[in-house]
C-alpha cells in the first residue's frame, strides 16, 4: 500500500521551480480575490440593495464567525484525514481542496442574485466561506510539505502571493469593466466570471501540488497517536489550538498579521463609501477603478520576492506599513482640500497603498511555512493544518469584526445607504464620521502592527539555524550536544529553554 502512494503523482515530489510555484499559486488567484470580494465588494452589494448598514454589516460578520468556528476544527481534520480510505488514496491534504472546488462552482454565482433578503446573503454567504475553507485551510499547508527548504518554500510562498495580488487585480478590474455598461445585472455578471476563472485556477494548483510521500517512518510518526471518538477528538483539537500560543514565534506572527490584515478591511470595506459620499465629484464607478490600481501590489509582490530572501521579514514589514500610513495621510489630505474632482491625487495616493497592501498580502503567509518547524522542534509533532486553522480561524474573526464595526458605526453616525447615494446629498457631519473611519482606523491598526514587527525573529539565517538543529534530532542526535548557537535560536524562537523543546513522545 505504502509503495501504490508513493508513486501516486499525490504523492510524487517534483523539481520546485518558479513555474512549479506559479501553478501552485493559482489558488490563491481565488483567495486573494475573495478577500477583497469579502472586503471591497459584497458590502458594497448588499448595501445597493437597500439593506441597511447594521444588517449588511451582520451578514459578513455572523458569516464569517460560523466560519471561523468551522475553520478551527477542519485543520484538524485534514491532519487525520491520512488514515482514511479517501485520504490515503486521493491525499489528506487534496481531497478536500476538490471537493471545496466543486462546492465554490454551485455556490459562488448564487451570492449575486438580487435580493432584499438579508438571510438569502447570510446562509448563501456562509455555504461559501465553508467551501473556501476546504480548499484554502489544506492548501495553505502544502509548502510545508512540498519541501523543508528555506528558498524553495519562499518561491512557492512568494509565486502564490503574487498570484494573490493578481487575483485581487482582476477582481477589481472585471467589476469595474462591467460596471461601466451601468447593466443592472452588473455584479451577476461579474460573479459568473470571477467563478469561471477561480475555479480553473483551484483545480489547476490541485493538479500541480502534492504531499509528503506517506512513508513507513512517516505513517509510524503518524500513527503513534491512537485513534480517538468524536469527545477526545474534540478535547485533542481545541488542546492543540490553545497549544499553538505556546510558540513565541506564532503568537507575534499572528499579532502583526491580524493588526495589519485588520486595518486593510476597513480600508477596503468603506473605500468604495468614503470616495463617493467623502470626495466631491466622484462617480459610483470610480472606487472601482481606485482599487483596480491594485495591479501596482503585482510589482511590490515580485519586488517583495527578492528581498525577503535578502532581508527577511521584519524589512518588508516595516517597508508595507509605513506605506500605507503615508497612504491614508494622503486620503486625509485629499478630503481637508475639499477640491471637487480630485482623481489625479486619488490615483497617486492609491498606488502608493496598492504597493503597501501588495507588501503586507505577501509577507505573513511567506513566513507561515516556517512557523511548524518551530512547533515541531518544541513538541516533536506535526501540526501544520492545526496552525493553518488556528490563523485563518482569528483572520476570519477579526474580519467579521472589522465588517460588523463598520457597518455599525455608519449607522451609529446617521448614514443610509438609500437615500445618501453621492457627496452633494450627504450632509457634512456624516462626511466627517466616515473619513475619520476610513482613515485613522487603519492607521492606528497598523501602526501597532509596525510596532509590533519590529521585533519579529524569524528570519532565513535563524530558520536555516533551527533547520539544521532539527534534521539532527530526527537524525537521532543527542540533546546533549546541541552547540551554544542553535541552543539559543532555538530558545529565542519558540520562546522555552531548550530542555523543555523535543520530547521523547512526540505530540502529534
Amino acid at each position: 500500500m505504502a509503495e501504490k502512494q508513493k508513486t501516486s503523482w499525490v504523492y510524487t515530489p517534483k523539481e520546485i521551480t518558479t513555474r512549479r510555484g506559479l501553478l501552485y499559486g493559482l489558488t490563491d488567484l481565488m483567495g486573494g480575490g475573495w478577500n477583497n470580494i469579502v472586503s471591497g465588494v459584497i458590502f458594497v452589494f448588499v448595501l445597493s440593495q437597500g439593506i441597511s448598514p447594521l444588517f449588511t454589516g451582520a451578514v459578513l460578520g455572523i458569516g464569517r464567525i460560523i466560519d471561523a468556528i468551522w475553520s478551527l476544527f477542519f485543520g484538524a481534520i485534514t491532519d487525520r484525514f491520512y488514515r482514511t480510505r479517501l485520504g490515503k488514496r486521493f491525499g489528506r491534504r487534496h481531497f478536500w481542496i476538490a471537493t471545496g472546488g466543486i462546492l465554490f462552482a454551485i455556490l459562488f454565482p448564487m451570492f449575486w442574485i438580487s435580493t432584499t433578503s438579508w438571510q438569502y446573503y447570510l446562509w448563501v454567504y456562509v455555504a461559501i466561506e465553508i467551501a473556501i475553507s476546504m480548499i484554502l485551510i489544506p492548501w495553505e499547508t502544502l509548502p510545508t510539505e512540498m519541501s523543508p527548504d528555506y528558498q524553495k518554500r519562499t518561491t512557492l510562498s512568494g509565486s502564490r502571493m503574487f498570484i494573490s495580488a493578481t487575483g485581487t487585480a482582476i477582481v477589481f478590474f472585471t467589476l469595474a469593466v462591467l460596471k461601466s455598461f451601468n447593466n443592472p445585472n452588473a455584479y451577476l455578471y461579474t460573479g459568473i466570471t470571477w467563478t469561471v476563472i477561480f475555479v480553473i485556477a483551484i483545480f489547476t494548483s490541485w493538479r500541480a501540488s502534492w504531499e509528503r510521500p506517506l512513508t513507513p517512518d512517516f505513517l509510524a510518526e503518524l500513527d503513534a497517536e491512537p485513534r480517538l471518538g468524536f469527545t477526545g477528538f474534540l478535547k485533542k483539537t481545541v488542546t492543540d489550538y490553545f497549544g499553538t500560543f505556546k510558540n513565541k514565534s506564532f503568537r507575534k506572527h499572528l499579532l502583526i498579521y491580524l493588526l495589519s490584515f485588520t486595518g486593510k478591511d476597513f480600508y477596503s470595506t468603506l473605500l468604495p463609501t468614503f470616495i463617493v459620499i467623502g470626495v466631491s465629484g466622484m462617480s459610483a464607478n470610480s472606487p472601482w477603478i481606485l482599487q483596480a490600481l491594485s495591479a501596482f501590489g503585482i510589482i511590490s509582490t515580485i519586488a517583495a520576492v527578492k528581498i525577503m530572501v535578502s532581508h527577511g521579514p521584519k524589512y518588508l514589514f516595516t517597508l508595507s506599513y509605513i506605506a500605507i500610513i503615508i497612504a491614508m495621510l494622503g486620503y486625509f489630505i485629499v478630503y481637508i482640500t475639499g477640491i471637487s474632482d480630485p482623481m489625479w491625487m486619488l490615483i497617486i495616493v492609491s498606488i502608493i497603498y496598492q504597493l503597501g497592501r501588495g507588501i503586507l498580502e505577501f509577507t505573513p503567509w511567506n513566513v507561515f511555512p516556517f512557523i511548524p518547524d518551530v512547533d515541531r522542534i518544541y513538541t516533536h509533532g506535526d501540526k501544520a493544518g492545526v496552525y493553518a486553522s488556528v490563523m485563518t480561524f482569528f483572520r476570519k474573526s477579526t474580519g467579521a469584526l472589522a465588517t460588523y464595526i463598520a457597518g455599525w458605526a455608519l449607522e451609529e453616525i446617521g448614514f443610509n445607504s438609500t437615500t445618501m447615494t453621492s457627496h452633494a446629498n450627504t450632509p457634512m457631519g456624516i462626511q466627517h464620521g466616515i473619513m475619520l473611519l476610513f482613515v485613522f482606523v487603519p492607521i492606528i491598526l497598523v501602526g501597532l502592527a509596525l510596532i509590533a514587527a519590529r521585533t519579529f525573529k524569524l528570519n532565513r539565517h535563524n530558520h536555516d539555524i533551527l533547520k539544521v538543529e532539527l534534521a539532527r534530532l530526527e537524525n537521532g542526535g543527542s540533546k546533549a550536544d546541541v552547540t551554544p548557537e542553535a541552543r539559543q535560536v532555538v530558545e529565542m524562537l519558540t520562546g522555552h529553554a531548550y530542555e523543555e523543546c523535543w520530547p521523547e513522545k512526540a505530540d502529534i
